[in-house]
């Protein structure tokens, strides 16, 4: 089981409790918002996981994006349905099949890559044209916040590519998309007090990107030196 679940530290068991209350709370408060509550609690879970590398992350993270983009739709942001449900959730299931592909020695979590120049230049252009072709798409559909709702589109696949290709970075993506989210979402409980769980959410999300991030970091640097003891 060890090579399959990681072993989380008091600080990770802690910072998962904080998460979950903090979206309890906003979920008692709204007295509503049962789909955003239960898509909450699996994101955040899967935000565990992926600080460690652990493929379990990105499988949450797909169940959680069919949750989102259910609530989306009943929000009109048709770019978050689009973005979590067709772009999203099935590069979350190609990362899946990546990361399995590409162990660490340990097993519980995945090799992480540096990414090479072309690789970043391939990321950004395809950013780029994602981005500008939601747009126009999301125009036709009439999206609300239709400004927001395209940055977060960009944010989301900028992270989502990072995950693929297994960087630390990644974590910067989702960091940027988790602030665009904080500011759709309040927008939406103006008319929708629900909605201030998803704000709660993306919140406890943006404290686990960023942990996320140097986590990775450090990771990276000791699978590199074990990767150098073994030479």
């Amino acid at each position: 089981m060890s090579k399959i679940f990681p072993k989380f530290t008091k600080f990770e068991i802690g910072l998962w409790l904080v998460s979950m209350l903090t979206m309890t709370l906003g979920f008692i408060i709204a007295k509503q918002g049962v789909v955003h509550f239960i898509a909450s609690l699996l994101g955040v879970t899967g935000l565990i996981f992926h600080a460690k590398a652990n493929v379990f992350g990105p499988a949450l993270l797909v169940v959680f994006a069919a949750l989102y983009g259910l609530v989306s739709w009943q929000n009109r942001y048709y770019g978050e349905m689009i973005t979590y449900l067709l772009m999203c959730a099935p590069m979350e299931i190609i990362a899946i099949v990546e990361w399995l592909k590409h162990p660490h020695a340990e097993g519980a979590e995945v090799e992480i890559c540096v990414l090479n120049k072309r690789k970043k230049i391939g990321i950004a252009i395809a950013t780029l044209v994602v981005t500008v072709a939601f747009y126009f798409i999301l125009s036709a559909l009439n999206t609300a916040s239709i400004w927001v709702s395209t940055l977060s589109v960009a944010t989301s696949f900028f992270a989502a590519a990072l995950t693929f290709f297994r960087s630390p970075y990644y974590a910067v993506g989702y960091l940027l998309n988790d602030i665009v989210l904080i500011i759709l979402w309040a927008i939406a409980c103006g008319s929708d007090i629900s909605n201030l769980v998803m704000v709660a959410c993306f919140l406890m999300f943006f404290v686990n990107d960023l942990y996320g991030f140097f986590n990775w970091l450090q990771m990276q640097k000791r699978q590199k030196a074990e990767k150098d003891e073994n030479k």
